[in-house]
């Protein structure tokens, strides 16, 4: 069973609650055995934002054509993470909601796998998804509440990345969230408490699977 975790928060654990997220699921997954567990983390990477220089490389690669530095980093880059997600069974996704959305490296990491005729493709009766045999996982914290129908449409970043693997044929998605631990200052601690319970079953779930 081939696992990639895709950290998408560079604040260290004591500060960020998705990157204690990723703290508390690592942990958990780390005690279970025969697991294949690849850590990508986007904050890290070396990933020129999604552009022209991506497409001049494709068709550069096609040709056979020299590519220039930024152009060998895009094409790398981009090989690297469309690799790590084509090669994994259950990919994680840790990441926050930051001014309604998802943080831009994530959203680089999926400008990469975004790919026609790997990830999903075209047809007459409309777009494909081609890996639906993949699970995955959000884990997202976010500090107001957007559970309510009020708050629901102003949520980009979970339902964001939903609709995105829901568009490659992915069904199987299991969520973590926590919220309103900023808003309710109060009840932080326990909001925290409760939801990293939850982050622990799901990684004790996905290790029983795989045991």
């Amino acid at each position: 069973m081939n696992i990639l975790v895709v950290k998408a928060n560079n604040r260290p654990a004591s500060e960020g609650v998705s990157s204690r997220m990723h703290e508390v699921f690592m942990n958990e997954l780390t005690q279970a055995k025969d697991l294949n567990i690849h850590t990508f983390d986007v904050f890290k990477e070396d990933m020129p934002y999604f552009g022209q220089d991506f497409f001049n490389a494709m068709g550069k690669s096609v040709q056979a054509e020299p590519l220039n530095e930024i152009e060998q980093r895009i094409l790398a880059a981009s090989t690297k993470a469309m690799d790590a997600f084509m090669a994994a069974d259950v990919v994680v996704f840790a990441f926050p909601l930051w001014n309604k959305t998802i943080p831009a490296p994530l959203q680089t990491f999926i400008d990469y796998i975004y790919r026609a005729g790997i990830t999903f493709k075209y047809t007459e009766a409309g777009a494909v998804g081609l890996v639906p045999e993949k699970k995955v996982i959000i884990l997202n914290a976010r500090g107001g509440v957007y559970s309510t129908p009020e708050m629901a449409p102003s949520e980009m970043s979970v339902n964001y990345v939903r609709m995105i693997m829901n568009f490659f044929g992915i069904t199987k998605i299991d969520e973590v969230i926590i919220e309103g631990h900023n808003q309710y200052p109060d009840r932080a601690e326990q909001i925290i408490a409760d939801g990293m319970e939850k982050v622990k079953a799901v990684a004790s779930q996905l290790a029983t699977i795989t045991a």
